[in-house]
């Protein structure tokens, strides 16, 4: 593969094995008995008791659920508890919200950790009484369906025209039944909202670059006015993967004072301590300083990677009875990811990245792979020439070109009105696994 690093594990090296959920020196269940077949460690109600009965120590049962909670990387963080980092981008995000009554755009690469902090944001301002009411965006969006949705979260009691002391009929009812039957246009829902009194509203778009209505992100940016205009107190938060402001919300000059932008950029190496610090505390293990350097390395500010290379390095340990995690625990369990990876491409793409021409171009591959971290994943000449140092973007065309046929790992479109061609992965998951490849190569030297 070419992602592997270094040799083999020796017949004594067991950081690198997988034991059996038992203590060394007791009988293992015969092979092929019920005994043997793996189990759950943790039932799902979170009570160890039941699910880990016959382990000889609880504790590693606890470490697991522990570490499923410190360092998840297939969810979003959702609580100040298990939060790492961002301090500065938080109180931007918070002083947008209170002391601009601006509204606010967060974009950032993939995986860089938007979403972790919204939900962490949300939770925030609900402490201090805001309505939070939260949108995941999807290709199929609509303006109507999805602000309907909103009003009916919002109780009429904070509609200026109710009284606080209204019957209970009034309890029971919306800011949806003030919306007329037809499609909701932003100048009628700004007016709407204009009412709201004794609270303030926070709406979250999250994963608005998935929007691919044009409709929709135009009403958006209607309603972005339409609502500072009327110095409503509803505030939007859209967040997204771009590289600048204008790839999210497009060019539209007549929001740009009622907006402020924040990117949302590679976390700090001490940030990414911090994420193996809190999951040391949750699970009584150990990071060793060369493992935790690793991680630090390999994740390049990616807070999802160090997540995952973390808990991958932390399970490998588990499944070996110690609380030390060391380097190999984290080549280990990288070089598993990797192969996880590798193994959902297609056979044909992972015969094509064996071949020796493509080995041969790994720094240009690599730096596409950089490149690609676009919302669409489209990426120029120039783009790649600006990741790969000392390659000049003639030679870094003529290597694109040549993966564009036989050996089809890019589609291309070609430009038009003299803007250059551009490039993207055809099959999902290479860029991501060309990365992590580099990464790994780069630990080893």
């Amino acid at each position: 593969m070419i992602f592997s690093r270094g040799k083999p594990p020796t017949e004594g090296d067991t950081s690198r094995r997988v034991a059996a959920p038992w203590k060394r020196g007791e009988n293992a269940p015969a092979v092929g008995s019920e005994q043997s077949l793996p189990r759950f460690a943790v039932a799902a109600t979170d009570d160890i008791g039941d699910a880990a009965a016959g382990l000889p120590d609880l504790s590693p049962a606890r470490a697991r659920l522990a570490l499923a909670d410190a360092l998840s990387a297939s969810q979003p963080v959702t609580s100040r508890g298990r939060f790492a980092g961002r301090h500065d981008t938080m109180a931007a995000l918070i002083a947008a919200i209170e002391q601009q009554r601006a509204h606010v755009v967060l974009y950032g690469e993939r995986g860089i950790g938007k979403t972790s902090l919204i939900h962490v944001f949300s939770e925030t301002a609900r402490e201090a009484r805001y309505l939070v009411l939260y949108g995941s965006c999807g290709v199929e969006a609509r303006f109507d369906d999805m602000f309907r949705t909103f009003a009916e979260q919002i109780p009429l009691l904070y509609h200026a025209g109710v009284s606080p002391t209204a019957d209970e009929g009034e309890h029971n009812r919306s800011f949806a039944g003030l919306l007329g039957d037809g499609p909701v246009d932003p100048r009628e829902l700004a007016d709407v909202f204009s009412q709201i009194v004794g609270t303030r509203v926070i709406i979250v778009l999250d994963e608005y670059d998935r929007v691919a209505d044009a409709a929709f992100r135009r009403d958006v940016a209607e309603l972005i006015k339409n609502l500072s205009d009327r110095a409503a107190r509803v505030q939007l938060v859209l967040t997204g993967v771009a590289s600048n402001l204008d790839e999210l919300i497009g060019f539209t000059p007549s929001i740009r004072r009622n907006i402020v932008g924040l990117a949302v950029g590679p976390m700090a190496d001490a940030e990414l301590r911090e994420i193996l610090d809190r999951a040391e505390q949750a699970t009584g293990l150990a990071f060793a300083p060369g493992a935790r350097s690793l991680i630090i390395k390999m994740a390049a500010g990616s807070p999802y990677l160090a997540r995952l290379l973390g808990n991958r390095a932390a399970g490998r340990a588990l499944d070996d009875r110690r609380q030390a995690v060391g380097d190999a625990d984290v080549i280990g369990g990288t070089e598993a990811v990797l192969a996880e990876w590798n193994s959902g491409l297609p056979r044909r793409v992972q015969s094509l990245l064996q071949r020796a021409e493509v080995r041969n171009a790994w720094p240009v591959l690599i730096a596409a792979a950089r490149a690609s971290g676009t919302p669409d994943g489209w990426f120029s000449v120039h783009d790649v020439a600006l990741e790969a140092s000392g390659f000049e973007p003639a030679t870094v065309g003529k290597t694109l070109d040549g993966f564009i046929g036989e050996i089809d790992l890019f589609d291309r479109e070609e430009g038009i009105g003299g803007r250059d061609s551009r490039y993207r992965f055809r099959t999902q998951g290479v860029a991501q696994l060309l990365g992590l490849s580099a990464a790994l190569a780069r630990a080893g030297r």
